[in-house]
């Protein structure tokens, strides 16, 4: 047993010693009480959510996602044609291919439901998962109002109306990582790399924060879902050869809701940067929050160390639709417990969506001026100043 860990085991025994009789139980039963106040408040929010989904439908992505499965299930390349509805390409690893196939197994109108409702109660549950984590008390009503008030906030409002999978696979990094360490830890980080390469930052977190073993495990997870797609899914090799480094395959990258470091260099020199000079930009500045994360995770935090992690993973990434910043929640929800001032200047940018007030779409972001640049990236901006934000506070004494 490494040093470090017989130090956690020590503090533990030390806090069970301390600890009155009977405050274990009395633990479990306030846990389980509050468990049965917001279990059914999601149960809620998922059945409204499926409804709205079911019967609203249309969703541009989550046809993507159907045409994924079924072209799985007849055996063709999923990279070799677009969807047909939508003309759109599938973007994601093969793995994901392979997940889509019960959606198309089901009418649209359902998986569209069934998607929506899902997605509802991931956005709550994530809320769940952040305030426990921080021992803050989880009453159903508020966790739904919580739930609800985010639908205010871009990302999330466009998370649900083009079926995307952002908020699935966010509850699932949060789960694995802000919960307490167990034997499985670091493998659910992996399998939601494989539906999703970005998500591999978390792997640097947590060797950066001394969680090696979870590190192994996420790449392990990650490396057998590769596995499984070039197995199960013909031709998914084009995948890694041809499609993986074209970042124009997945949108323009140049257009406003693209909020990562190379859509605002794009945006700022009239067409997509020399991969040298992103590199140059986006990788000192995702390190640089990545290590600002570690050390928050470091003194206690690991909510806003992970949400941190995830931050450099959007700035990073070529693309960055304003709909994976659905990290604002937890960012968010972390943020009113320390100022309520931060957590409303944080919301009130994702839900102003100033993205948006310059002129944007047909190129016209290539004719920004400086105003516009400020206002049409202002979440990377948003993220890079609560990066430093956090590296000044821990940067003072206590």
């Amino acid at each position: 047993m490494q040093r470090r860990d017989r130090g956690v085991v020590r503090q533990r025994e030390h806090e069970r010693v301390l600890a009155p009789t009977g405050a274990d139980d009395e633990d479990a039963q306030f846990a389980g009480h509050e468990r049965r106040s917001y279990v059914p408040w999601i149960l809620v929010l998922a059945v409204g959510g499926t409804v709205v989904g079911a019967l609203v439908g249309g969703f541009t992505d989550l046809h993507v996602y159907r045409y994924a499965g079924r072209t799985v299930l007849d055996g063709m390349s999923v990279y070799a044609a677009d969807d047909p509805v939508t003309g759109l390409p599938f973007t994601y690893p093969p793995f994901a291919a392979v997940l889509m196939v019960p959606l198309a197994l089901v009418p649209g109108w359902l998986a569209a439901g069934l998607w929506t409702g899902a997605s509802a109660a991931c956005v709550a549950a994530t809320v769940v998962v952040v305030r426990r984590a921080h021992q803050l008390p989880t009453p159903g009503w508020l966790v739904a109002s919580v739930a609800l008030a985010t639908i205010a906030l871009e990302p999330v409002w466009q998370n649900l109306a083009f079926g995307q999978v952002n908020a699935l696979l966010m509850l699932a990094v949060v789960v694995d990582l802000v919960r307490p360490e167990r034997r499985w830890s670091g493998v659910l980080v992996g399998v939601v790399a494989g539906i999703k390469l970005t998500p591999l930052v978390f792997v640097v977190l947590l060797v950066l924060v001394g969680r090696r073993a979870a590190a192994g495990r996420a790449v392990l997870a990650f490396a057998a879902t590769v596995a499984v797609g070039l197995v199960a899914v013909p031709g998914a090799s084009s995948y890694w050869t041809d499609g993986l480094l074209d970042a124009r395959r997945v949108g323009p990258p140049a257009l406003a809701h693209n909020q990562s470091a190379f859509g605002a260099l794009t945006r700022l020199l009239d067409g997509p940067p020399p991969t040298w000079l992103w590199l140059a930009v986006a990788g000192p500045l995702a390190l640089a929050v990545v290590v600002v994360g570690a050390a928050c995770w470091r003194r206690g935090d690991r909510v806003l160390g992970t949400c941190l992690a995830a931050m450099a993973m959007l700035l990073a990434s070529p693309i960055a639709w304003s709909h994976h910043w659905v990290w604002a929640i937890p960012v968010a929800v972390a943020l009113w417990e320390r100022s309520r001032w931060a957590a409303a200047a944080w919301s009130a940018v994702f839900v102003s969506r100033p993205i948006l007030w310059p002129p944007w779409g047909e190129g016209r972001e290539l004719e920004w001026g400086v105003a516009d640049h400020v206002a049409g990236n202002a979440y990377l901006l948003a993220a890079l100043v609560l990066a430093s934000g956090v590296a000044v506070t821990l940067r003072r004494p206590g």
